[in-house]
């Protein structure tokens, strides 16, 4: 912060910056590379075969207008690397601008990536810019998630204004396979109310999966989706998932198993349980 910053008074704002690299060795994913800095942090918690977890950390305690969290992962060739989040990240109200969080994500040849965070909340009048970048080599398989919820409605809270703006860009061997936008701007309750849009649900989540078993999974997944506000489509070697809910407890309800069949049965992160 400058002293003339200092002066009128302008709040300090969070910045953080982490990446990782992992290679295959002796039989196991390991670390390659390890960066971090700011209020982004990485813990590693044991695993018991010859997969790496790695949990983001944001340590400002939540995002507002003016934050700057950018993440970088590699699961370099023939690794297994799962990503998750500490805990649900928050979006609080913003004085000014809008909170920045940037993921880019590299999985080469035989790799398996996974991209769980836990869900992002958005309080009132929070202002959240988010993009997510994904480089796969030709035989990469990648299984994807990031939920939102609207406010905490155990506390009776709306989103009556806000803006959420969530980028993805999907790339396989360089070609683009995949590209989205979403955008939540102004009276985000009354939008989210149309029946085109959330149809009054106020927490939804959107999975992607790339790689050769989408055709085979789809019929599982749309049995667990069952009569759920939830769509799955497959072609063209992705499967997209999205589900809408009414709140973040009936989300994860549906949410874990589609995860969890995504990744060939394997269990969530243990933090998705704490």
């Amino acid at each position: 912060m400058s002293v003339q910053e200092a002066v009128i008074g302008r709040p300090q704002r969070a910045k953080g910056s982490g990446r990782l690299s992992v290679k295959r060795s002796d039989g196991k994913s390991r670390i390659e590379t390890l960066f971090q800095e700011g209020c982004a942090k990485i813990r590693l918690p044991d695993t018991f075969d010859d997969t790496l977890e790695a949990v983001l950390i944001n340590t400002s305690g939540g995002l507002t207008g003016g934050d700057r969290i950018s993440w970088a992962v590699e699961a370099e060739a023939n690794t297994d690397v799962t990503v998750t989040t500490q805990a649900c990240e928050k979006v609080y109200k913003a004085s000014e601008g809008a909170a920045e969080v940037e993921a880019v994500l590299r999985a080469g040849e035989g790799a398996r990536l996974s991209w769980l965070p836990q869900e992002t909340i958005l309080f009132d009048y929070g202002h959240l810019n988010r993009r997510l970048d994904v480089d796969l080599a030709t035989d990469a398989e990648f299984v994807g998630v990031e939920a939102v919820i609207l406010g905490r409605t155990a506390m009776g809270e709306l989103v009556n204004t806000g803006l959420f703006r969530d980028r993805w860009r999907i790339r396989r061997a360089g070609r683009l396979i995949h590209a989205e936008d979403a955008r939540l701007d102004g009276a985000v309750n009354d939008i989210a109310s149309l029946a085109p849009v959330l149809a009054g649900n106020l927490a939804f989540a959107t999975l992607l999966y790339c790689g050769p078993s989408g055709e085979v999974l789809l019929p599982k997944i749309r049995a667990v989706l069952g009569d759920a506000d939830a769509g799955a489509s497959q072609w063209d070697g992705k499967l997209i998932v999205r589900i809408a809910a009414a709140d973040g407890q009936r989300l994860r309800k549906i949410l874990s198993p589609v995860i969890s069949l995504l990744r060939n049965g394997a269990a969530l992160p243990k933090v998705w349980n704490t």
